[in-house]
């Protein structure tokens, strides 16, 4: 499947407060105020193209399944679009726990590029703007993750910050980034 992405929006009203309004608007990658198939799908894309990997890259077709896992459970329906309100209901630590962790963990590992299970500060920006967070925000949120000051994140401290964030337990690094 070959997606043109969009270019990356500036939110066009006002800037979403809650984890859960951040993160639904950043999946809304079009900005028309739903997260669609399309607008889900494409951030896999922008990942796939930022890491210069081919379609057929085993860790493409990882990060597709997981998606479409991820997608199947999210869009209950079918109708190919998740409104925000289907997204609050739906979303919390068991739905992380159990299909969002799979879909951002093959993210993670498309990002990392001697396959360690740790982004160094370059591939975690370029995965966080694949995904649609501002480039401004990355910076902070790795250093909020960084806590030993190593210049690595791991895959489980990447996974446990958002967990966090959409559980709404305290994230520095979510924070910063959304």
């Amino acid at each position: 499947m070959t997606l043109t992405p969009p270019e990356p929006r500036a939110t066009a009203t006002a800037t979403p407060t809650t984890p859960k309004a951040r993160i639904y608007a950043m999946l809304d990658t079009d900005g028309d105020g739903t997260a669609s198939r399309h607008d889900y799908f494409v951030r896999i894309e922008r990942a796939r193209q930022a890491t210069g990997r081919a379609q057929d890259d085993p860790l493409v077709i990882a990060a597709q399944t997981a998606g479409e896992r991820a997608w199947a459970a999210m869009d209950a329906n079918g109708d190919g679009v998740m409104t925000y309100e289907e997204y609050t209901a739906w979303v919390d630590g068991d739905k992380f726990d159990n299909v969002c962790r799979y879909a951002l963990a093959a993210l993670f590992d498309l990002a990392d590029a001697d396959q360690d299970g740790e982004l160094q500060r370059s591939e975690f920006t370029m995965l966080r703007q694949a995904l649609g967070n501002p480039t401004d925000n990355a910076d902070a949120a790795f250093d909020a993750l960084d806590t030993n000051g190593d210049g690595r994140v791991s895959r489980s401290e990447y996974l446990a910050a958002i967990r966090a964030y959409v559980t709404g337990d305290d994230s520095p690094m979510g924070e910063a980034l959304y």
